[in-house]
């Protein structure tokens, strides 16, 4: 069995599509990876084992880059061992101590939910995934406390400084001098991931649009996990945010307020896109409304990423269902336009009117 530097919890089509695939195909990566379950999902079985076959499994890849239709298939092989913490416990931890030098994560924000069994001193299967994480680097400082890298890759905003807070907190309960090592010794990296992973292939792989992100803040020392034209190291993380969340996010937003507005019948966004006055709204709003705030913030990557932006909500082969991003809207319009028209100063009347209606998607 090889050595794996990379240890991962979280077994998705999104990891599968993203950061396992640059793994596989980037020159100089660290090495394969060693993925975790914490689910405890015997469901997802067949999945663990079709992970690390020797074949590897496929991604396909579909859509628009730089307006030229994209399509092919590669197969993903960056991945050696396939745990679950609900059986596979002391080996995840002998893992952790021996073999890695990157912890990464994907799990779904309600794994980050503070538990009861986060008060345990050992292990416990009901834990949330920052106390199992807690654990493992309980078990690493005991066998000597090498330094180590942890990159969450969830979508929460600063999520290394967030992961970091959480799990001296529950260190905090168990041992100070594993606080101070964690303080010291932890690197906690901060990263902004971007993918639409449309479907799976079964058992693993999956379907994904061409556009890829992995944005990971700069810090001295940085172990990168390996070099491709997704992974960017940047200075200020979140200037990449931004422009996720006010572009692509909000234009997603407006698109359900436009739709649910006008009664449209649609039921993707590429076929909203395939409606003349409805894309050439979009565009409006983004060249009169949005620019100019990013603008006024000296962002001048934003015209490039909004051209971008319009090329991937074209993907043919994306089926992007409107009624899932009109989950919460009353809440995305918050976070997306009201936040946006607060940052920029900008008094867009689009979007002053979509911010107007957030009250009345409120249950």
């Amino acid at each position: 069995m090889s050595i794996t530097p990379v240890l991962q919890f979280g077994t998705s089509r999104f990891l599968q599509a993203h950061a396992d695939l640059f793994l596989s195909e980037g020159p100089e990566a660290i090495g394969p990876v060693t993925v975790v379950q914490s689910s405890g999902d015997a469901g997802r079985r067949g999945r663990l084992a079709a992970l690390c076959a020797t074949e590897g499994f496929p991604v396909r890849v579909q859509g628009f880059e730089d307006g030229k239709a994209v399509d092919y298939e590669t197969r993903v092989t960056s991945i050696r061992r396939a745990l679950t913490t609900e059986t596979d416990w002391p080996e995840i931890c002998r893992v952790a101590v021996e073999e890695a030098v990157i912890i990464l994560s994907n799990t779904s924000e309600s794994g980050w939910v503070p538990q009861a069994a986060d008060a345990s001193t050992g292990f416990e299967q009901g834990m949330s995934y920052p106390a199992k994480l807690t654990q493992l680097l309980k078990a690493r400082h005991a066998a000597g406390g090498r330094p180590l890298q942890v990159m969450p890759t969830e979508l929460i905003a600063r999520n290394g400084d967030r992961l970091r807070e959480r799990v001296l907190q529950i260190a905090g309960g168990l041992d100070r001098g594993l606080t101070d090592w964690i303080a010291e010794e932890v690197r906690f990296v901060s990263s902004l991931v971007d993918r639409i992973v449309s479907a799976p292939r079964e058992p693993a792989g999956a379907v994904a649009e061409p556009y890829a992100l992995w944005a990971i803040e700069d810090w001295p020392n940085l172990v990168l996990p390996c070099r491709h034209p997704a992974v960017k190291v940047v200075s200020d993380l979140e200037r990449t945010e931004k422009l996720k969340l006010f572009i692509l996010n909000l234009g997603h937003t407006w698109m359900v307020s436009d739709w649910q507005a006008r009664g449209g019948t649609e039921v993707f966004v590429r076929e909203v896109m395939a409606n003349p006055e409805v894309r050439s709204r979009l565009e409006a709003l983004y060249a009169e409304e949005v620019l100019p705030g990013f603008a006024v913030r000296g962002i001048e990557e934003a015209p490039a990423y909004v051209q971008t932006t319009l090329d991937r909500f074209c993907n043919p082969f994306l089926d992007h269902r409107l009624s899932d991003i009109a989950q919460n809207h009353a809440e995305k319009i918050q976070r997306r336009v009201r936040a946006f028209l607060d940052w920029s100063g900008v008094k867009g009347p689009r979007l002053q009117a979509v911010a107007g209606t957030a009250g009345s998607h409120r249950a």
